[in-house]
């Protein structure tokens, strides 16, 4: 599988968005990772439908939602029409995942999990990994940007490669939270095939938004 870099809005310039996404524009092989926060789930809030309904016409690239918030149910529907490739909800914000993951394969095109770095994998029966198309594993403990990355989550990815190649699924393995050039080698290697990098690609100098992807890369 190629690696796809996901950056994360949440580390963007809001006051000069659209510039920000030309800017993204011109990279190949992206997903633009969307942090929808309720206030509630994490201690942090941010944009939602309205923000996410201009991105739609606004990029080029495959728009991947993360939805930390308490009732990702509640969200199926009023966010079906913006254009979103990918829905992700956290395991251990709903009690009936099957049938979540059963209502968005009928809206989106791409369904993913979360768990949050303290989740073990074995917190999911194994019939689930055949139903989703992602696995996304937090290596922060998810609310903000620019936090640490925990080693541990290296780990915790060979284990969850293991899986995918022992049932033979194709689901992709994202990985969210300090992601690095200097860690970036290390998920890879374990099966890591989408990274989400927030503060190390918008932090770069002079804008230089592809020197860091192709760094990350």
């Amino acid at each position: 599988m190629s690696v796809i870099i996901a950056p994360s809005l949440l580390s963007a310039d809001f006051l000069e968005l659209g510039t920000e996404l030309e800017r993204l524009n011109q990279v190949d092989d992206l997903w633009l990772h969307l942090d929808v926060m309720d206030g509630h789930f994490v201690p942090n809030l941010t944009f939602g439908a309205p923000v996410l309904a201009k991105l739609k016409g606004a990029s080029k690239h495959k728009l991947d939602a993360h939805f930390m918030v308490t009732n990702p149910e509640a969200y199926a529907d009023s966010f079906k029409d913006l254009g979103l490739h990918n829905f992700t909800f956290h395991w251990e914000a709903v009690t009936h995942q099957d049938r979540m993951i059963a209502l968005l394969k009928e809206r989106y095109p791409s369904v993913g999990i979360s768990l949050n770095p303290a989740t073990p994998l074995a917190a999911v029966p194994n019939y689930i990994w055949g139903k989703v198309d992602l696995v996304l594993l937090m290596s922060v403990n998810p609310g903000f940007g620019g936090q640490k990355f925990i080693p541990a989550i290296v780990d915790k990815v060979i284990e969850l490669d293991q899986i995918r190649h022992k049932h033979n699924l194709g689901f992709s393995i994202q990985v969210d939270g300090g992601v690095t050039d200097e860690n970036a080698g290390y998920l890879i290697q374990a099966g890591a095939n989408n990274l989400v990098a927030g503060s190390y690609v918008f932090s770069a100098p002079n804008k230089d938004y592809q020197s860091r992807i192709n760094k990350i890369r």
